[in-house]
């Protein structure tokens, strides 16, 4: 199981060759080719979890599921917060787990994601059903300066969760969705 501090910040990508190009041009490798995720917020009766600031969440990455806790974060310029993981081997039988123990999923979201490393950090390129986001995770120097690489200024970093930014979307846009799927909202896969 692993367990470490996360650092990142999102941005809304507007130019996603563009942003492609850039990370070139600074090195970046793709680790990870576009790959579909679905993820599975989950919470007990009453949203305890939610209610602490934090996420239990069950993600199937391709073929891989992997279950992720997500401790109570801080927010400053950049999103911080302790996370623990593990892969989990049959994802089907996790949910059963989970159920069983009083968990019920309360939150859907799906995206396709690219990873893109430097050997230093990660920028993540997501494609969701409500635009497309990149994130940035490393130490918070490392992040300011990549972000200075892509041309994303700080006044851009976003701090906020899928599930956050989803429910503004869905506020603006006086959606019924109930979920962050493609199928839920509406939108057409985009070939990234």
């Amino acid at each position: 199981m692993a367990s470490n501090k996360e650092v990142e910040i999102k941005f809304r990508i507007d130019d996603m060759r563009g942003l492609t190009r850039k990370l070139r041009e600074s090195k970046f490798r793709l680790v990870t080719r576009r790959t579909h995720e679905m993820n599975t917020i989950y919470d007990l009766p009453g949203e305890p979890l939610r209610e602490r600031g934090e996420l239990l969440r069950l993600r199937k990455y391709g073929v891989e599921w992997v279950l992720t806790h997500k401790a109570k974060g801080s927010a400053g310029h950049h999103k911080t917060r302790v996370e623990t993981e593990t892969k989990v081997a049959d994802g089907r039988k996790m949910e059963a787990i989970l159920g069983a123990l009083g968990f019920t999923p309360k939150f859907r979201y799906e995206k396709f994601r690219a990873e893109w490393s430097d050997g230093k950090g990660h920028v993540v390129v997501d494609e969701t059903p409500i635009g497309n986001f990149g994130e940035i995770e490393g130490s918070p120097q490392w992040i300011d300066r990549t972000a200075k690489q892509l041309g994303i200024e700080r006044q851009l970093y976003i701090t906020q969760t899928y599930a956050e930014l989803f429910f503004e979307w869905q506020q603006s846009t006086h959606s019924n969705a109930k979920e962050m799927t493609f199928k839920a909202v509406g939108g057409s896969i985009r070939k990234g």
